[in-house]
């Protein structure tokens, strides 16, 4: 493999080369990446890094290369076949022409080592795994290169210590696969799904990390998406061993921000039931009422999944209610609350909205939402280039078909923020996605996200319509992403619906902090539940 071995006998552009390459290789492997759009940012750099460890002629295996990455990244709905293709022709057809080449130029060089020739051999294996395997062409590659820009790189006592190096990153690579929560059987939706919403599926007893003295279960449940297709989404549900027998109040927990893809319920994590994941539980629990958390279709079952679409994620809310009274050993049927944070505040909202068409057995007493994704045009100009941004412009480009993702992400930004928008947003990973590293401090829009299509579902998706139970608004003064102002005009708009609205404010509380456990708004939230649930009069900030 020539371009795996230094011509002339110089040594520089496999070592400098060499150790990129490999670099190059470990990112790709250990990034589970899941964007083809990235794939084809990636794969061919470092293809290109491994033909520069033959200078000169693997430098025109290396524009090749790149001018063929570059196609791919142009291309706006590039697949993973297509990723495939390229790296298999780079693999198979690279090393014949820089020896071609070389015989062309009348250079006679060293042979090539017999390890150029065993990774000539990998490399068609890899290629033929990329062409009948597209989805592996990630790991597969990334493995290849890791092994090849370091064993280049390495000579001597060298050598092992490379080996050692590409063990340990081999073996990193598979641990985080192992770790990483992915949906299993439970969340597949069946084949002949029974008719209407609401309805149980599947349930089975949860144990992981279940606060002392509560059961908890998981169940799948069926629900309707905006639009009015059917789809499944799962839930967990809590309730205390010792509670009373008879029915039982409820509270719904609209969870914030996850992420936008399968593996991102909360359900998947290694606490779906403690403090960090429901606000003061041990409370409610205590209480003797039961909690039900969603996490809306898409993050353990199929998507697309409704991120600040209000409706579809609203209606998930509610059908969780009359699957989890199906649990064996659950009595339910007292009032409902729902609480929701973040985005789930927005879903908390909607629920209210639209519970007497859609859920009018729900019992529905009333609504908190903590920091609610309410004004979402001025939110999603707010968010610039982040995640949330990321997360956005791709749901809502899943969710409604007059809404382009190319018609407002550049060019040159969508690998990335496809990519990003792949990543759940507690993955350690996310940091490889960072839009400021990739887009050189670029904006990702090239039209403005509250314009066009794009900004009418935005403002269609703001929950100001009037709402027939009590709702509390509780908000963080030093919250960043979704600033006081933001809501403060919010809160004006439901108000004007005739809504009655408690708002309150805390000072010294950002985002999280709002409804962490030493925020004074739990035992607030906890003294307005119990008067929703007792019928007592709400009171009203709205003048």
């Amino acid at each position: 493999m020539n371009w795996l071995s230094p011509v002339g006998g110089r040594r520089w552009p496999a070592v400098v080369f060499g150790l990129l390459a490999a670099a190059a290789g470990a990112v790709v492997l250990l990034g589970d990446w899941t964007s083809a759009a990235a794939l084809a940012v990636l794969q061919p750099a470092g293809l290109a890094l491994l033909a520069l460890t033959a200078l000169p002629w693997g430098g025109l295996v290396a524009v090749a290369v790149a001018a063929a990455g570059a196609v791919l990244v142009t291309r706006p709905d590039v697949t993973m076949r297509e990723v495939a293709m390229v790296v298999a022709g780079v693999l198979i057809v690279g090393p014949p022409a820089t020896h071609v080449a070389a015989a062309l130029g009348r250079r006679r060089g060293a042979a090539a080592p017999a390890q150029a020739w065993l990774l000539t051999a990998i490399g068609v294996v890899v290629a033929l795994v990329g062409v009948f395997r597209p989805s592996t062409t990630g790991y597969a590659t990334g493995a290849f290169l890791t092994v090849a820009g370091l064993l280049v790189a390495a000579r001597g006592w060298w050598r092992a210590g490379a080996a050692a190096v590409i063990a340990v990153l081999l073996a990193a690579g598979l641990a985080v696969q192992w770790i990483d929560p992915h949906p299993g059987a439970f969340y597949a939706a069946p084949k002949d799904p029974p008719a209407g919403h609401g309805t149980l599926l599947r349930s089975e007893p949860l144990a992981r990390n279940v606060p002392a003295g509560a059961h908890a279960w998981r169940i799948l449940y069926t629900t309707t998406r905006e639009n009015g297709s059917a789809t499944v989404a799962s839930a967990v549900v809590v309730a205390a061993s010792a509670a009373p027998a008879g029915p039982r109040p409820v509270v719904v927990w609209a969870h914030g921000a996850t992420g936008i893809v399968p593996g991102c319920a909360p359900s998947l994590g290694s606490d779906p039931v403690g403090v960090d994941s429901i606000p003061d539980v041990a409370a409610v629990l205590a209480a003797g009422w039961v909690v039900i958390a969603p996490d809306y279709p898409g993050l353990g079952t199929s998507g697309p999944h409704p991120f600040l679409s209000g409706i579809g994620a609203a209606r998930s809310l509610l059908d969780a209610v009359p699957a989890a009274g199906r649990v064996g050993g659950l009595t339910l049927g007292g009032p409902a609350l729902v609480w929701g944070h973040s985005q789930g505040g927005n879903a908390a909202l909607w629920s209210g909205i639209i519970a007497p068409s859609y859920a009018p057995a729900a019992r529905l007493a009333g609504v908190a939402a903590l920091a609610p994704g309410s004004g979402l045009p001025q939110l999603a100009r707010l968010w610039g280039d982040g995640i949330y941004a990321a997360y956005l412009i791709q749901a809502y480009s899943e969710i409604y078909p007059d809404v382009h993702f190319d018609a407002y992400v550049r060019a040159g930004a969508r690998a990335p923020v496809r990519e990003l928008a792949g990543r759940c947003l507690d993955d350690p990973k996310v940091y490889l996605s960072g839009l400021s590293v990739l887009l050189g401090g670029r904006s990702i829009w090239s039209a403005g996200p509250d314009t066009g299509a794009f900004g009418d579902r935005l403002r269609q998706n703001v929950p100001a319509h009037p709402i027939g139970v009590p709702v509390l608004i509780g908000q963080g003064a030093a919250d960043t992403t979704v600033p006081a102002t933001v809501q403060d005009a919010y809160v004006r708009q439901l108000c004007a619906t005739g809504t009655r609205v408690d708002y309150r404010t805390y000072p010294g509380r950002d985002h999280v902090g709002i409804f962490a456990g030493d925020s004074p708004l739990l035992p607030d939230l906890m003294r307005w539940s119990r008067d929703r649930l007792a019928g007592t009069p709400a009171r009203t900030g709205c003048g």
